[in-house]
């Protein structure tokens, strides 16, 4: 087999494991209160299947790692896909969504108008969302039925809507309200939104690859 041949495969296989890698990739971002910074934190896995336009994640109440003794638990989880707003109070429709059984928490999923986002985010209309509590309102929910710190929760939305979006800007576009907040006057409540951590075994995998060639490259060259 000639060199070229040799290094052209090389090539090929650096390509496959990185689109490989791209593709298995989930992403992870991290929720933080928008009044009450690391009183109210959490961390999101999502994945989306785009031929099935499925969207799953998996929510982690953080609050009491972030800040010991934080009290602050998830009582809503709304989203609205880019971008940002929409003309109808009832945002994008035609989704339908489920909580895995959890011993902890009970969310209902609402498709309908989930009312206004406090904490200042009075642009945001949610395309959909799960709430705590009889009202099916973003803003009310029920602590008794939310998310403690340090448990975790997860669900599956699904819907022609996702269509053209991509797995990060669905997962970047989560709104959690945290009720139960210590140190925050008024309502003791607050909402949190992202910021995108890079999902450490895919940034393993590409550079590795990438090492890989990188090593391979300067054993021809010296010869």
């Amino acid at each position: 087999m000639s060199r070229f041949r040799k290094l052209f495969l090389t090539l090929g296989a650096v390509a496959m494991l990185a689109t490989v890698a791209a593709q298995a990739r989930a992403d992870t971002v991290f929720v933080v209160g928008s009044q009450s910074g690391n009183f109210s934190t959490a961390t999101v896995v999502c994945e989306f299947n785009a031929q099935t336009n499925t969207f799953t994640f998996t929510i982690t109440n953080t609050s009491a790692i972030t800040h010991p003794g934080s009290t602050s638990t998830i009582t809503s989880i709304g989203f609205d896909l880019p971008p940002l707003g929409n003309a109808s109070a009832s945002g994008l429709n035609g989704f339908t969504g489920s909580q895995a059984p959890s011993l902890s928490s009970t969310f209902d999923f609402s498709d309908g108008d989930l009312g206004n986002v406090p904490a200042g985010f009075n642009s945001v209309v949610l395309d959909f969302g799960f709430t705590t509590g009889p009202s099916g309102n973003f803003n009310g929910g029920s602590v008794a039925l939310g998310l403690l710190p340090g448990e975790s929760a997860s669900f599956t939305v699904s819907g022609a809507g996702f269509t053209g979006f991509t797995e990060a800007q669905i997962c970047n576009a989560i709104f959690v309200r945290f009720q139960n907040v210590p140190e925050v006057s008024g309502t003791a409540s607050d909402v949190g939104t992202t910021n995108t951590i890079p999902e450490p075994s895919s940034m393993f995998l590409l550079g590795s690859a990438l090492i890989g060639l990188g090593g391979y490259v300067r054993r021809r060259m010296k010869r």
